[in-house]
């Protein structure tokens, strides 16, 4: 099981990449412009934060039991202040994989807004890679209102 999350996590990663690469070619200005149509204070680069956030916090947070520093929005400015940020998230995700994927029905549980939760190895797992296209469609979508063509980040491409 090991193998194929982290060949999922990989093909997460180059998804990821793409999306990075096309956000270079965006101003710094629409980087960061809010747009209150999209919930997370609607920036592309809130919605980058907002998604390594999640990652920190059912993986590092309900997963580990580990206290997470969740940086503000404004700490993160640039596209490569992404890039670095998510470093740290990869490292969360492949010590995440070591630990549970051979053990996907284990289930691990935590509080979350005063309420024990819930949830097994791998839904935990599905959760923040799917939370992740569920935001970078919003992203792309914030883009082509802004004036970009946006590119294909599809996992087969």
């Amino acid at each position: 099981m090991k193998a194929v999350w982290t060949a999922q996590y990989n093909l997460v990663q180059g998804s990821r990449a793409v999306l990075f690469d096309y956000c270079d070619t965006i101003t710094p200005a629409h980087f960061v412009a809010e747009n209150t149509g999209f919930g997370r204070g609607g920036s592309i680069r809130n919605l980058l934060v907002h998604n390594g956030h999640v990652y920190r916090f059912w993986i590092g947070q309900h997963a580990f039991g580990r206290e997470m520093l969740y940086p503000g929005y404004d700490s993160i400015v640039t596209v490569q202040d992404c890039r670095t940020f998510y470093t740290a998230i990869n490292e969360l995700v492949e010590e995440f994989i070591h630990r549970f994927a051979d053990t996907p029905d284990v289930l691990l549980t935590s509080v979350r807004d005063n309420q024990p939760t819930s949830a097994s190895a791998l839904e935990v797992f599905t959760h923040v890679i799917t939370h992740e296209f569920h935001h970078k469609g919003q992203m792309l979508s914030i883009s082509r209102q802004l004036g970009y063509t946006p590119v294909d980040t599809d996992i087969i491409r």
